[in-house]
């Protein structure tokens, strides 16, 4: 059981304080997809079983302490919004995919996706094209 604890702790300690925990990204989602909102509106949004109001609310003040995450006062409630914008964290996440399963080569990574047929011919044919109008 000390075992488990220590790489538990260890894995804590390596998390970087701007990497987002699941919960974290799914209030960021919720945030970039519909606005502005309070706790309560974020509450509304989760399917059933739904978390607790305290349990989103501490969520959302650790986004905030990270910098994902602003609010404003109306009427004595907090409404919260994204301080960051949403490609910003999937350009990040893409790098980060990208460097840890593919060494850092995104034609691995779309090999991959062609691989597993996530990707169809058609759709190379598209971004080939992309490519070359952006060049």
């Amino acid at each position: 059981m000390r075992r488990e604890t220590n790489f538990l702790v260890m894995a804590k300690k390596g998390r970087k304080k701007t990497d987002l925990t699941p919960r974290e990204e799914e209030v960021m989602q919720m945030l970039w997809d519909n606005g502005p909102q309070f706790v309560r509106q974020l509450v509304e949004r989760y399917p059933d079983p739904r978390p607790h109001f305290n349990t989103v609310s501490t969520v959302i003040r650790g986004l905030e302490d990270k910098g994902y995450v602003t609010h404003e006062s109306i009427g004595g409630s907090y409404c919260y919004r994204a301080a960051r914008p949403k490609e910003e964290f999937r350009d990040r996440s893409l790098m980060q995919l990208v460097k840890g399963y593919f060494n850092n080569n995104y034609l691995g990574a779309v090999s991959a996706l062609v691989e597993e047929e996530k990707v169809t011919v058609d759709e190379l044919k598209e971004l080939i094209a992309m490519i070359e109008n952006n060049k």
